[in-house]
């Protein structure tokens, strides 16, 4: 009996496995360390050389700058899965802020060079940096846009959703990290006094509520799409 022929079968296609950055970047080696962190800890400071870019693992970091004044300005916070420190890639010799633990935290520090090796060689990873980088774009020109042209209230209400990173699909909803209401007030661009009122009354209406943590809802967008 002839054997059936397989030119009619096509074997089915092999399931792609996506990249997993996370796995890739615990594998520690040359010029990548894993370092842990307490909380207020700096992980460096404005001015200090830049060599490496850090990655963020868990926990959360402050983003700040100091003018010449000595008055501090929050510009970002950040969560999981965040970059920083990319500045060195693009020919920055120091830092031009400062970085602190917010809370116990555990970052990736990869070495500039190893960084550039490893976006020429992975492309996945350099795919979901380049991702990174531009939304973080976005996120700088939607600041301005806030600064400028919407209430104390409003931009309040904008930083909470984004610290409780909502729009973020890998990321837990409506848990805010550990903030004070003075660097609240310092990503605003308001007084202590002016986020304390409106934290207040965004409780009363059930915008946020404190259950062993700040927790936001999505109501709060409410505040953000009001004209």
């Amino acid at each position: 009996m002839a054997k059936p022929s397989n030119r009619n079968f096509k074997s089915a296609p092999k399931k792609k496995i996506a990249f997993n950055a996370q796995a890739f970047l615990d594998s520690t080696g040359v010029g990548r360390k894993e370092k842990q962190l307490k909380k207020a800890e700096t992980i460096y400071s404005q001015g200090d050389d830049a060599r490496n870019v850090m990655y963020l693992k868990d926990g959360g970091v402050k983003l700040s700058v100091v003018n010449g004044a000595g008055k501090e300005a929050v510009v970002a916070i950040l969560g999981p899965g965040d970059f920083f420190g990319e500045g060195c890639l693009a020919g920055q010799s120091v830092r031009m802020g400062t970085a602190t633990a917010i809370t116990s935290s555990t970052v990736h520090v990869i070495e500039k060079n190893e960084m550039l090796k490893i976006l020429h060689e992975q492309h996945a990873l350099s795919d979901q940096f380049i991702a990174f980088m531009l939304a973080r774009n976005i996120r700088i020109e939607e600041d301005l846009i806030d600064q400028l042209f919407n209430s104390s209230e409003k931009r309040l209400a904008r930083t909470l959703l984004l610290l409780a990173r909502y729009g973020k699909e890998d990321q837990p909803h409506g848990v805010l990290p550990q903030v004070s209401q003075e660097t609240l007030a310092e990503m605003v661009g308001t007084t202590r006094s002016r986020v304390n009122f409106f934290m207040n009354k965004f409780r009363t209406l059930g915008f946020i509520k404190y259950n062993g943590g700040l927790q936001v809802n999505t109501s709060l967008l409410s505040v953000v799409l009001h004209d």
